[in-house]
């Protein structure tokens, strides 16, 4: 049977799902499936489609291509979705849903996977707009002693959240005594952050998103690793710098990248002042940090009044604002889309918090 010949099944599979299949990437129409029955479960739908590629004989179903696939509450994605970036910490998300606090931690990096692959495949063919922003939005994993930066890319003119990266810094400021002599006991035992960290992170994140672009106008603050991250970029970049003392109002050159910052600290639990929920792995918060990328480009007006309009729109990208349920809406295969070097350590989990003896990786067959 055909793949675009299925007059009694309302689903159509639109590639094979097994990623050593001929017809996983390189779709053509030739390729040939047949239904091999259903099977039946207690949630909805009651009953699933199930299909067998004739070329690789692999089985699988429509529930392969959900973003629901082999979940057993596939109610809890589309409700989880919208209390991460409305400031609500893990625990209280599991009280809320009457879930493990386990369940939902495993199920924010689901739908953070699920959005690293939604905007890179959103992006695709996609370029940069008028002036860019620069920042780097500072938190902390595990306790204060082990702060790191959120690298911030987006444009002035339409609110547009590029990318990001991120980079674990020393711990500075006023200490006293006994916190000194803490921190250097504990550098002793896990050792120094790169003290090139922020630097080489700044270079990757401007690299991905300015590749196709031959001059651009950058802003950001005075950070002295800026400059040294432009080296070895093959695009001129137009450096305004405007001084972390100036006030913080709209007429600031910085006024995007500051009010992005305050809608993270408001919409994201884990980055709020003297807060009991900091986030206890720094890969834990770039999921979050995702998913409130997505939120903030495809679903969030730029402006709650003067702007109704999401960022995404005012770049010509959508014609409306998104939906949880349109954003997942379909499951997306890492296997077909490749993403930015350190958003792939991000999917598979591979970023280290040196002071936690375990750091599982990315290695679910079933929780893509």
């Amino acid at each position: 049977m055909d793949a675009h010949d299925h007059p009694f099944s309302p689903f159509l599979p639109p590639f094979c799902p097994n990623p050593k299949c001929l017809y996983h990437n390189t779709l053509t129409s030739g390729w040939r499936f047949k239904r091999a029955g259903f099977f039946a479960r207690l949630i909805a739908p009651h009953r699933v489609q199930r299909f067998t590629c004739q070329h690789c004989h692999r089985s699988f179903s429509s529930q392969t291509f959900a973003t629901t696939y082999w979940l057993k509450r596939p109610d809890l994605p589309q409700l989880i979705f919208m209390k991460t970036v409305g400031g609500m910490a893990n625990r209280q998300i599991a009280r809320d849903v009457r879930a493990a606090p386990s369940t939902i931690d495993r199920l924010i990096a689901r739908i953070g996977r699920h959005c690293m692959l939604f905007h890179t495949q959103l992006i695709a063919g996609v370029r940069p707009q008028g002036d860019l922003v620069l920042d780097g939005f500072e938190s902390y994993e595990f306790s204060q002693y082990y702060p790191f930066h959120h690298h911030l890319l987006a444009e002035a003119d339409t609110s547009f959240l590029w990318h990001f990266s991120d980079s674990p810094l020393r711990r500075k400021g006023r200490m006293t005594n006994a916190q000194k002599r803490r921190r250097e006991h504990l550098e002793l035992r896990l050792g120094r952050p790169d003290p090139k960290a922020v630097e080489k992170d700044v270079h990757h994140l401007l690299e991905t998103v300015l590749a196709h672009e031959s001059e651009v106008t950058l802003r950001s603050d005075d950070h002295r690793a800026y400059p040294r991250a432009f080296r070895g970029l093959n695009c001129l970049i137009h450096h305004l710098i405007t001084p972390s003392t100036e006030r913080r109002d709209a007429d600031n050159q910085l006024f995007e990248i500051n009010l992005l910052d305050m809608i993270l600290r408001h919409g994201q639990a884990n980055h709020k002042r003297e807060t009991i929920a900091a986030s206890k792995r720094r890969q834990g918060s770039s999921e979050r940090m995702v998913i409130f990328l997505t939120w903030r480009n495809y679903m969030n007006y730029r402006r709650e009044k003067r702007c109704r309009q999401t960022p995404a729109m005012l770049k010509g990208m959508l014609d409306r604002p998104l939906r949880v349920e349109d954003v997942l809406k379909e499951r997306l295969f890492r296997t077909r889309i490749a993403l930015p070097q350190r958003w792939a350590e991000y999917y598979e989990r591979l970023v280290v918090t040196p002071v936690l003896a375990r750091n599982r990786r990315h290695e679910l067959k079933y929780a893509f």
